[in-house]
């Protein structure tokens, strides 16, 4: 296997990311009819809250299915996404999303301490998602309250 560097800008490291996150608003289907696992390298990682590390393609499969399989839908905020460029391969988006999750629906900023805000890490080179490290609160409806102290008092 030849080693290649392609080098990219970061606006074509960024359509990568939204191919990417739109992907996941239509299903796991790329714009292209694709898988969204083709938008990663063979040896990629992704890391999820409660989750973990999945390492190639085979596990971000399994991730995505086993994540993928609670949510019912989910509508990312474009509009309203920040992009921070690092001057290399990596790029984070911070973002928003609403949808269904099999517990119940989610919308950011309802309640404001709830699911819906996130933030991703990206590691693209090649045309290839090399790394996605996902930050969220994985309790999408909002029912994990009992340990958290500060929201047993609406005050």
């Amino acid at each position: 296997m030849a080693l290649t560097q392609q080098t990219m800008t970061d606006e074509q490291r960024k359509s990568v990311a939204l191919e990417y996150l739109k992907a996941f608003d239509h299903g796991g289907v790329t714009s292209t009819g694709g898988s969204i696992l083709d938008l990663f390298a063979d040896d990629a990682q992704v890391f999820f809250p409660k989750w973990g590390l999945a390492t190639g393609k085979e596990q971000i499969g399994r991730l995505f299915t086993e994540v993928g399989g609670t949510i019912k839908r989910i509508e990312h905020h474009y509009a309203g996404f920040n992009w921070i460029f690092s001057g290399s391969d990596v790029l984070v988006c911070e973002g928003a999303s609403h949808g269904e999750h099999r517990d119940g629906p989610w919308r950011a900023g309802v309640p404001e301490w709830g699911a819906g805000r996130w933030c991703d890490v990206f590691e693209i080179r090649d045309w290839k998602i090399q790394r996605c490290f996902i930050y969220l609160d994985p309790d999408y409806a909002g029912q994990d309250t009992a340990r958290y102290p500060w929201l047993a008092d609406p005050a």
